[in-house]
């Protein structure tokens, strides 16, 4: 964010200061100093001084809002972060802030967290405007929709930004590109083919082994990845670990009714209680005939496919350990790049499957690359996992500057 708002003061010609930051995360302190030559104050919580400043930045959990929404009510932000932004903008009156969050924030617990947010900033003397924006939707190349808070003291900002929520997805907006007029002219759209760092460390490629079972499952064309995701719960665009044969090689037929009991076990027919529904072999067998079908149910059962409980069938849930669970589309954006798995993101690049590296996440948020990236590859993807898109914020914060009465009354 600190990023963001320094772009916007260049492009506008206005100097920027950073007066404090905080930072609890010790690693997350380690790559701010690299970077900006100052070590950050530490939790927020323990500080009681601090120094006068004109604009706030800030990002906080929406989790605790449950916890707290169930034991004080909604109109008591105690025991959150947010009650710190609020401590800090009570005893300061800065002229302006900015707060980014994840989209979900406006639909939590039906609205409330986010009502309760937006009544007490207004509470402080504060206009408030959010915005929620999809930074494909900006040039970056990446869908990730967050929403921005923006606040100004005594009046409500004005901005020429509107919310936009981009394409629902990376195919989504493949499918918008290749339909649009500007088709074809990469000034205009950052895509991942963009990115991508020319020579990458080895370390970075997929092991042999899940290379091979990519190759035989592409028919020797890895480049059929592109934009596929690796999952054992879901059908569409994916490919499974049983098509991969990662417990065990499986036959065509096994294959084939793993993939028709995903496509099948959601149905309403089956009941209505629970996601991961477990079937009998009689209900599988009114969308898979086969004469052989206890014995295919017991081969996969036998390798880890299946379980069985209660005289009852469903898939072994979870990822399978996939090396890579998303293989991204060159020619499109990212998906969102979230802290628990920005390292199991991946691509096929000069006819090699790897995963993307930290330099190329970095550029995924629109980080310039002179930004230095934290040496623990572990500790860069995480952080890159939780930051803003820089681009992003730069625009935001340079429409709400130019737009807004911030200027004039400081």
């Amino acid at each position: 964010m600190r990023l963001g708002l320094e772009a916007a003061g260049k492009a506008l010609g206005i100097r920027t200061e950073c007066v404090l930051s905080s930072e609890i995360n010790p690693k997350s302190r380690e790559t701010y100093k690299m970077n900006f030559d100052e070590t950050p104050a530490g939790d927020i919580h323990d500080l009681r001084e601090f120094p006068d400043f004109e604009f706030l930045l800030g990002g906080f959990p929406c989790q605790p809002f449950s916890y707290a929404g169930k034991q004080k009510g909604f109109g008591d932000t105690r025991g959150t972060l947010f009650f710190e932004i609020e401590r800090l903008l009570a005893d300061k009156q800065p002229r302006g802030f900015l707060l980014e969050n994840v989209r979900g924030l406006t639909t939590h617990d039906g609205g409330k967290t986010f009502e309760t947010i937006l009544t007490s900033l207004r509470n402080l003397g504060y206009g408030v405007t959010p915005l929620v924006i999809n930074a494909s939707s900006l040039g970056v190349p990446q869908n990730r929709v967050r929403v921005y808070i923006l606040g100004l003291l005594g009046t409500e900002p004005k901005l020429t930004l509107t919310s936009n929520l981009g394409a629902a997805d990376s195919h989504s907006f493949k499918r918008k590109l290749m339909e649009s007029s500007l088709f074809g002219d990469d000034s205009i759209h950052q895509l991942v083919k963009h990115v991508l760092e020319d020579e990458v460390d080895p370390k970075y490629f997929c092991s042999p082994s899940f290379t091979h079972a990519l190759e035989e499952a592409t028919g020797g064309n890895l480049n059929n990845l592109n934009g596929v995701r690796l999952i054992d719960y879901r059908g569409g665009n994916s490919l499974h670990s049983w098509d991969l044969g990662l417990k065990g090689k499986c036959s065509d037929e096994e294959k084939n009714l793993m993939n028709a009991i995903i496509r099948n076990r959601r149905l309403e027919r089956f009941g209505s209680h629970q996601d991961g529904k477990r079937l009998s072999v009689l209900e599988i067998s009114t969308f898979f005939e086969s004469p052989s079908l206890q014995e295919t149910i017991d081969s996969l059962v036998s390798k880890g496919y299946l379980k069985q409980v209660g005289g009852k069938y469903n898939p072994v849930s979870g990822n399978m350990s996939f090396e890579v669970f998303k293989f991204l589309d060159p020619d499109s954006v990212s998906i969102t790049l979230v802290s628990s798995d920005a390292h199991k993101v991946g691509v096929v690049h000069k006819g090699r499957a790897r995963r993307i590296t930290p330099r190329e996440a970095a550029r995924i948020q629109g980080f310039p690359d002179a930004y230095v990236v934290h040496p623990e590859d572990s500790v860069a993807y995480f952080q890159f996992g939780n930051a803003v898109a820089v681009p992003v914020v730069a625009k935001v914060m340079e429409d709400y500057l130019t737009n807004s009465s911030f200027l004039q009354a400081t």
